[in-house]
């Protein structure tokens, strides 16, 4: 991947510490994402994976450090500023995160709410959105299901659905394959890179799935004790001596 990936950092994260009481979570974090990277942050239950997502997004709010997307700090922007960045930005929760009481098609148009968008998006550009979103997943013939009839790929299809809706330049996986059974898990991971391919998205993939690692990331960074302990490819982290990258190898 190494030719692909035009070396422009589109997310910068510098010192991040977040704290909960004496436990330091992330503790003077560092880690770059480039503009058409898949990049996953690989560490053991517990070390701060989905802490570092959710104070990328802006969910928390870490005690020191920046977080500099698209040039902008996410730290200093007043609501509205942050707003518009995360519609840049695609977040696929662990959960899923779908209504349960709306159907396929209005848990797609739910992120196109937004006030500025509605005066921009008609009935047939918001349908052509949603349908373009479906396709990507495989999924087209869904879109007047409830989320209760689907199986647990296929609600995480959806999900991704609706991250695609916007056109993010980057997303944010939570955990992509958690639940799932190992092909259906293989069908995810293989759909994140195919819409890698098809869009250049630039991609943090939060995981402890090996399967998940091997076939997706471009650059492994490795959360231990709070830091930014080692990043390389997979095959280079696989063959490492180092003890505490061992353990995830071994």
């Amino acid at each position: 991947m190494e030719n692909a990936v035009v070396h422009e950092a589109v997310l910068v994260i510098k010192d991040l510490c977040k704290s909960f009481g004496t436990n330091k979570v992330l503790d003077h974090f560092n880690l770059d994402l480039y503009k058409g990277e898949n990049l996953v942050v690989l560490g053991k239950s517990g070390s701060g994976k989905s802490v570092l997502i959710k104070c990328i997004i802006g969910l928390m709010k870490p005690e020191d450090g920046s977080i500099t997307i698209f040039g902008q700090d996410v730290l200093t922007l007043e609501h509205e500023d942050l707003d518009r960045l995360r519609m840049k930005i695609g977040f696929l929760f662990q959960s899923n995160a779908l209504y349960d009481s709306m159907t396929v098609r209005e848990n797609l148009v739910f992120p196109l709410r937004r006030h500025w968008l509605k005066k921009e998006l008609n009935k047939d550009k918001t349908d052509e959105l949603v349908l373009e979103a479906l396709y990507n997943v495989g999924l087209e013939h869904t879109i007047n299901m409830m989320p209760v009839e689907l199986s647990g790929g296929m609600r995480k299809r959806i999900a991704l659905a609706r991250t695609l809706i916007l056109k993010p330049e980057i997303i944010l996986y939570d955990e992509p394959t958690t639940g799932l059974d190992p092909i259906t898990a293989k069908e995810i991971i293989q759909l994140m890179i195919d819409i890698q391919k098809k869009y250049q998205t630039s991609s943090v993939i939060i995981s402890h799935d090996l399967q998940c690692v091997s076939m997706a990331a471009d650059r492994v960074a490795m959360l231990i004790d709070g830091i930014c302990y080692a990043t390389g490819t997979y095959p280079q982290l696989k063959k490492s001596q180092d003890p505490k990258v061992k353990l995830f190898f071994d």
